[in-house]
């Protein structure tokens, strides 16, 4: 009894598979990327892992997470944000941020807990579509969703579910 086999490529498969979108042109492991404007610091992103791809929609993975730094012009910290994932496209100039995401302003001493975040780089914009917790020294507030310039010192929360006061307790 003969058995045949046979093997075909479909030539769609193998061309979608061999896409130079597909493919990585860059791996690096534990990075750290500055980035200066007149040799001052802007910002520092540090990830255990990312990996680029170019092609017509470049875009760079952050698939164990990432942290980022954002400095004044005086060189201090003024914020950093942080996720478990994350990934940017570069034409669009947008990050899209998921899984554990925490935003803290050190100016103000607020911080923002989401599952997504989208910060617009050209809009200077910073979106959460999904349930959110600001905590300020005074108040946490809890929404199902936000919008904010990117200095998170203007924002809008949607559905707010509440807003809990904290007084310090001066009892001593």
């Amino acid at each position: 009894m003969g058995v045949l086999f046979s093997c075909e490529n479909n030539i769609r498969v193998v061309q979608k598979i061999n896409a130079e979108d597909t493919l990585a042109e860059l791996t690096a492991t534990d990075i750290q990327y500055i980035r200066t404007d007149s040799g001052r610091r802007q910002l520092i992103l540090n990830s255990p892992l990312l990996i680029k791809y170019g092609g017509s929609k470049p875009y760079t993975e952050f698939p164990k997470g990432f942290y980022i730094a954002f400095y004044d012009t005086a060189g201090n910290i003024i914020s950093t944000i942080k996720a478990n994932y994350g990934i940017r496209w570069e034409k669009k100039g947008l990050l899209i941020s998921r899984n554990n995401v925490v935003v803290k302003n050190l100016k103000t001493g607020e911080q923002l807990n989401t599952e997504n975040l989208i910060w617009n780089e050209r809009k200077h914009k910073i979106y959460s579509p999904s349930f959110v917790k600001i905590t300020s020294p005074d108040r946490v507030i809890f929404g199902d969703s936000m919008v904010s310039n990117e200095n998170f010192t203007k924002r809008t929360i949607y559905g707010i579910r509440g807003v809990l006061d904290i007084e310090e307790d001066t009892a001593q």
